[in-house]
């Protein structure tokens, strides 16, 4: 009797590990989901930003996102889309030669997640401005550190609140 209650000890023991096995093997493959989807929501945002598509750029916030720099905050799909679509996409003065295409780069970026519909991303960033002839080498404009609170909504990750100068 004793080794029959040991036995179904040990079996009892062994469906719950296993339960709980296949739960984080599930979570593991969520967030390799989730992680290839914000990878890719991120390239959307750096080409919408890079070309002056201001839809485009808007389209990866959500209805409330926010990008901020410093002190400058701009809430609103509205502002976000006037932000990206501005004056990149005015051409140029007569006479004036086109602006230089942009390049905006990130590098050693780490998600986390607070729940399976909120992540952050946290990265470092290099924007550059190519070469423009001989008398504009490439030149780098701006690098930092970026904070992106992105939360999941209808299925979609989108950015809530991006911030390319964190204090911390």
């Amino acid at each position: 009797m004793k080794n029959l209650g040991i036995g179904v000890a040990l079996i009892v023991t062994l469906a719950v590990a296993a339960v709980y096995a296949a739960k984080g093997d599930d979570d593991v493959l969520r967030q390799a989901r989730d992680r290839a989807e914000i990878e890719d929501l991120m390239w959307q945002y750096t080409r919408a930003l890079d070309t002056g598509n201001g839809e485009a750029y808007a389209a990866v916030y959500a209805p409330d996102g926010q990008f901020s720099a410093g002190t400058q905050v701009t809430k609103g799909r509205d502002a976000l889309k006037k932000l990206a679509g501005g004056a990149s996409t005015t051409p140029p003065a007569a006479g004036q030669p086109a602006r230089a295409p942009m390049y905006h780069m990130t590098a050693n970026h780490r998600v986390t997640f607070s729940d399976k519909d909120h992540a952050r991303l946290e990265a470092y960033y290099l924007t550059a401005a190519a070469a423009a002839g001989e008398s504009s080498p490439l030149r780098v404009l701006a690098v930092g550190r970026s904070v992106d609170d992105l939360v999941r909504l209808d299925g979609k990750w989108l950015i809530k609140s991006r911030n390319v100068a964190p204090t911390n």
